[in-house]
């Protein structure tokens, strides 16, 4: 069981417990600077996801199917090894970052998109009749009424992006996956590799358990809210 019961093993993870807080922190970096990038471009093409114009949706439909009919992992390999060889290398953390802000988006903008075709056709209509324009409406109608919609499916879209941080040790990261592999595989701590990948799950587990119970309780109470509304 690669010490799993060893007391011996234990305490040789304990002992190096700094090398997966360390690969903890670079897992938190990379999740916050791809749920940045990821906001802003479910943002953007949400919006150009339901606008009247042709193209706009085109370049919607385009970037949803193709990113998300396309594996996250062969993404950041595409990412980081084209842009390596040819000639303008990038760190593996800011290619891990815009991979998995690239990646999420993708599914951001699906969200937001149906949360601003969840407003009724009449708060647009209302809102062109008070003179508001595009900008406007958007930002001071629509966007704010599709928060209780759009919260609950953000939210676990954040859980995921936190786990697929894991992708990152295909190429050489320093998250906490790439930090558990290399403490398994180390001459002097590849006995504990057991009590390693438990405690590497363990905070993964602390970080990503809350978001989703958050996102349960917010779409139940939100049921129920719809259910008073319309009883």
């Amino acid at each position: 069981m690669g010490g799993l019961f060893s007391e011996k093993a234990w305490e040789v993870v304990l002992t190096h417990k700094a090398s997966f807080l360390q690969g903890l922190g670079v897992t938190v970096e990379s999740a916050l600077g791809g749920i940045v990038i990821a906001t802003v471009l479910g943002i953007l093409l949400g919006l150009m996801g339901v606008s009247t114009r042709r193209l706009p949706k085109t370049i919607n439909r385009i970037y949803v199917e193709a990113i998300q009919n396309t594996p996250l992992i062969l993404q950041l390999c595409l990412l980081y090894y084209a842009c390596s060889f040819s000639g303008h290398k990038i760190g593996v953390l800011a290619a891990g970052i815009i991979a998995l802000g690239i990646y999420h988006g993708a599914y951001m903008a699906e969200v937001i998109r149906a949360g601003i075709e969840s407003i009724p056709r009449g708060q647009f209509e209302a809102a062109d009749a008070q003179g508001f324009d595009y900008t406007q409406k958007m930002a001071y109608i629509i966007l704010p009424q599709t928060v209780k919609v759009i919260l609950p499916p953000t939210v676990n879209q954040i859980g995921n992006l936190i786990k697929n941080t894991a992708v990152l040790y295909i190429i050489g990261g320093a998250d906490l996956i790439s930090s558990t592999y290399n403490f398994v595989t180390g001459a002097n701590t590849g006995d504990s590799y057991a009590p390693a990948y438990i405690v590497c799950g363990v905070l993964f587990f602390i970080i990503c358990f809350p978001l989703s119970t958050l996102a349960g309780r917010w779409e139940a109470k939100l049921k129920a809210q719809d259910e008073m509304m319309n009883a």
